[in-house]
């Protein structure tokens, strides 16, 4: 992975755990610390990395130069990531889903670290096997690597954003066009309904009066 040049960027820097190891030797047991750090710059800058010491902040310090040597930047969708992945690192499996502005991070602890640091403010997302916070970083830090965009999508597949996305201009155009259209609110009058024949037997009576040539006048 090629390394990215950080510049005079400014890293915030999280300390997802710290784990305490006991070495027993013959005058007793010795104590060291490893720490699991996580920087970004929270606008697409990630990275993670171990550091292992005697003292914790000396551990600490280890973690955040590691970690600031294994930046990546991560591809994204305006507060969200362009698709889903599932990423498998040792026992543990993380799986990263696109979320709709306004859901927030929904994400365990070392998961919520990653995805915060990088900036991102709307994703789903869910631990399956090991909970291991070394695992679970590691594992989600390869899977906003593997993210691409909708644009290298399209690229990889010879076809154009448009022809990619199931749409085109003349399309587009003809939607518009139908939107803008006004619309006939006006009612139209429902004709009477036909008169229908009166059953048997209830005829209106009907006055006949005999004149002198024999005929009958109603």
């Amino acid at each position: 992975m090629p390394r990215i040049d950080v510049g005079d960027a400014r890293f915030e820097e999280r300390v997802v755990r710290v784990n305490r190891v006991a070495k027993v030797v013959k005058g007793g047991r010795r104590f060291s610390f490893s720490a699991i750090v996580v920087v970004g710059d929270g606008n697409g800058l990630v990275g993670a990395g171990l550091g292992k010491a005697g003292e914790v902040p000396e551990a600490i310090r280890k973690g955040v130069e590691q970690a600031k040597k294994n930046v990546i930047r991560v591809r994204m969708a305006g507060t969200s990531i362009p698709h889903r992945v599932d990423i498998n690192f040792g026992a543990s499996k993380v799986m990263l889903k696109p979320a709709s502005a306004g859901t927030g991070v929904i994400a365990g602890g070392a998961v919520r670290a990653v995805v915060e640091a990088a900036g991102i403010r709307d994703i789903l997302s869910k631990t399956y096997g090991s909970n291991n916070p070394i695992n679970v970083v590691k594992a989600a830090i390869r899977g906003l690597e593997s993210l691409r965009s909708q644009e290298e999508m399209a690229r990889s597949r010879g076809k154009t954003l448009e022809d990619f996305l199931g749409r085109s201009p003349s399309v587009e155009a003809n939607g518009s066009a139908a939107a803008s259209a006004p619309t006939d609110t006006s009612t139209t009058e429902t004709p009477p309904a036909s008169l229908e024949a009166p059953e048997p037997g209830n005829e209106p009576e009907v006055n006949e009066t005999e004149q002198a040539d024999g005929s009958t006048e109603a």
